[in-house]
């Protein structure tokens, strides 16, 4: 006599669970259990058939209801429906059909108590599963990303080509549908999750699409005023100082600033800070003429 099987312990659930619990257990339990993922090992190979027999009961309403009602009476399923019947309860009969199937996926416990049937390890109506999601990261500059571009990574020995948006964000991630581990079973590739890490960057500070620089000005420029290079992720522009520009002020370059993802052709600002460099060192004429500079503002004052 075969020994009874306890389903829902073979899945890790409860008798109350639902339908949507089995199939997520059900799920989890045959991607770590399937004999593409364990080859040559019996153990995972019975473990595997285990959880699909479970599988077959449970989330079948009539199957589960009929083990759910006679438990640990299942030998006597058929005398008591049998019983049932004559005494007018209207009991339902079970059927199940055989052709193509394999009995030996099923637990000699599961043929007695149906008989066979449908669609568990070995039979004909195997389930798929879709493959595994994986993550990866990529590492961008921030002039790398300010671009909407190709670019090639390998993942899981397989090589991945597609194209990172401009204004990407570091964290980010993105979806490549079906670039995941491949299914089982005829079922489809699952997902790739693509996670931007962004290196540091050495001219611009980026705070949301606004970017941050600092531009060196001599004195004299400072002064009289006149045009300086400053870089923008686009390359060098030149900006125009007036005289008299203090050390520390900003001045902001419209739509030169760090691209806004999906929205073609716009940007952010970009900021430059003025730091005016003074000469390390004056000879004795210069600092002549310093001293005579300061008494004439002096004078004037």
């Amino acid at each position: 006599m075969a020994d009874f099987i306890d389903y829902y312990k073979s899945l890790g659930l409860s008798k109350s669970a639902s339908q949507d619990d089995i199939r997520k257990a059900y799920r989890k339990l045959a991607r770590k259990y399937h004999p593409d993922v364990n080859p040559d090992n019996e153990e995972m190979s019975r473990k595997f058939k285990e959880i699909n027999e479970a599988n077959e009961v449970l989330s079948d309403k009539d199957k589960r209801q009929k083990y759910d009602q006679y438990g640990k009476d299942w030998q006597h399923a058929d005398q008591l429906d049998k019983m049932r019947r004559q005494g007018g309860g209207g009991g339902q009969q079970y059927t199940y059909a055989q052709e193509g199937f394999e009995q030996q996926g099923f637990s000699d416990f599961f043929q007695s108590i149906f008989g066979g049937g449908g669609g568990g390890f070995g039979g004909r109506q195997q389930r798929s599963f879709k493959g595994q999601d994986t993550k990866a990261d990529l590492h961008l500059s921030l002039t790398d990303a300010s671009e909407t571009h190709k670019r090639t990574i390998s993942v899981n020995g397989k090589q991945i080509r597609f194209t990172v948006p401009a204004g990407v964000t570091d964290g980010q991630s993105i979806k490549l549908a079906g670039q995941g581990q491949g299914g089982m079973q005829g079922g489809p590739a699952g997902d790739l999750y693509l996670t931007f890490r962004f290196e540091n960057d050495p001219q611009f500070e980026r705070q949301g699409d606004n970017l941050f620089t600092r531009s060196e000005i001599d004195i004299f420029t400072a002064l009289l005023g006149g045009d300086v290079e400053v870089p923008t992720l686009a390359g060098k522009v030149r900006l125009k100082v007036k005289a008299g520009t203090q050390s520390g002020s900003k001045m902001r370059l419209k739509g030169k600033g760090y691209p806004i993802y999906k929205q073609e052709g716009k940007a952010g600002d970009l900021y430059v800070e003025i730091a005016v460099r003074l000469p390390e060192s004056l000879t004795e004429a210069e600092q002549e003429l310093v001293k005579n500079w300061q008494e004439i503002r002096e004078g004037d004052a």
